[in-house]
């Protein structure tokens, strides 16, 4: 499996209030690169959202899914969506088609009554978590993110490591790199941005 999965990294943080995503541009096959410029950061409801590294075709049609299924939900619920349900949601669409599974690993979260983050495999297992990685870079990231988290992080504090997170993956991945997007979600909603690496 991993020898087809397709460079890219992606982190998310908890902090006091809310969650970060950040995730590169790039994407590349083995020595191939596919592109410079892909948004691998996606909002499926305004208070959740999520990153993927892997074949973002599979993640564009797996939010594009949950989000309109969530739209629905809400309808039912008329009141937000929490992100362990959009977590489940996707957890299911995955473990349904893994004979032929979707090749993306995704870090799901978001805040309804509090910041909430989700780590999900090719197969849909769903592990929550205060911070995360995925993707080729995801142990570089992970050797920023486990000594520089701590609960009750500030925003700046998480953008920053988020930041310095997928700037050390790019700097020793070759599949990873490009330019960085952000997405911070709090109560209040979500907001993007991109930056250069």
């Amino acid at each position: 499996m991993a020898m087809y999965m397709p460079g890219a990294t992606a982190v998310g943080i908890t902090f006091e209030g809310g969650v970060v995503f950040a995730s590169d541009k790039r994407i590349a096959f083995g020595n191939f690169m596919v592109s410079k410029t892909t948004k691998k950061t996606f909002a499926i409801t305004p208070k959740v959202g999520a990153t993927c590294a892997g074949l973002v075709a599979d993640m564009q049609i797996l939010s594009l899914q949950i989000s309109a299924l969530a739209k629905i939900r809400r309808m039912e619920l008329s009141r937000d969506v929490p992100p362990n349900t959009v977590a489940k949601m996707m957890s299911n669409m995955m473990y349904e088609r893994r004979f032929f599974p979707l090749l993306t690993q995704v870090i799901v979260g978001g805040v309804v009554a509090e910041p909430v983050l989700y780590t999900l495999d090719p197969l849909g297992s769903v592990l929550p978590d205060e911070y995360a990685a995925v993707g080729t870079g995801s142990e570089t990231a992970l050797g920023v993110l486990d000594p520089g988290f701590k609960p009750g992080l500030g925003r700046p504090e998480a953008e920053g490591l988020a930041r310095e997170a997928i700037r050390a993956a790019a700097r020793r991945d070759a599949a990873s790199g490009d330019g960085l997007d952000m997405m911070v979600i709090t109560a209040e909603g979500s907001t993007e941005t991109s930056e250069p690496l």
